[in-house]
């Protein structure tokens, strides 16, 4: 392995560092005058983000969904009975983007888990809603969800786990602050 090249399975160097701080270390030789603090939180989220994302993909792409479906069906059971929604409503739930939704709705309801209805009360309101397949998919798959990120945190304490996300959104906030001045 070559002196910087992280290995694919431990994210370490040769060197016995972690690779964002090869790679920082990399920077302050090449280009001393930089500050490159954000690297290391930047750098080691997204790595993290990658590992996490392969992680919670496995078993819900062994039920045959996109994790875009498994949004939709998480948000139709957040929503309580009778879990429904309309798509306006799932596009604002927070994790699914409006231009999707209809081509998820329309994937789940071919595979059975979801089913659309007219709303009695105003025919021209469509609600997208979990069938009794769907409700038991979904039930099953956010537990084995939560046990994954579970095992994913094991590292940290019930405190540092707090810590961490009060940092997060902290983080969020200054992320989004700074969208508004670009």
């Amino acid at each position: 392995m070559a002196k910087n090249q992280a290995s694919a399975t431990t994210g370490t160097t040769a060197r016995g560092q972690d690779a964002v701080a090869s790679i920082v270390e990399d920077w302050r030789r090449e280009r001393p005058e930089l500050d490159t603090a954000p690297l290391e939180v930047f750098g080691r989220l997204h790595r993290a983000f990658l590992r996490y994302s392969t992680a919670i993909s496995r078993p819900v792409e062994r039920k045959g969904l996109s994790m875009a479906g498994f949004d939709v069906l998480t948000a139709l059971r957040r929503a309580g009975a009778p879990f429904r929604r309309t798509a306006g409503e799932l596009a604002d739930s927070g994790l699914i983007s409006s231009a999707g939704v209809t081509l998820r709705i329309d994937r789940l309801e071919k595979d059975g888990l979801i089913r659309r209805e007219r709303d009695p009360q105003d025919r021209r309101v469509v609600h997208s809603r979990l069938t009794d397949e769907g409700l038991s998919v979904i039930d099953e798959l956010f537990s084995e969800h939560l046990d994954n990120e579970r095992r994913m945190l094991a590292g940290l304490s019930p405190a540092e786990c707090r810590q961490l996300a009060r940092l997060l959104e902290k983080l969020e906030r200054s992320v989004l602050a700074a969208e508004g001045d670009a």
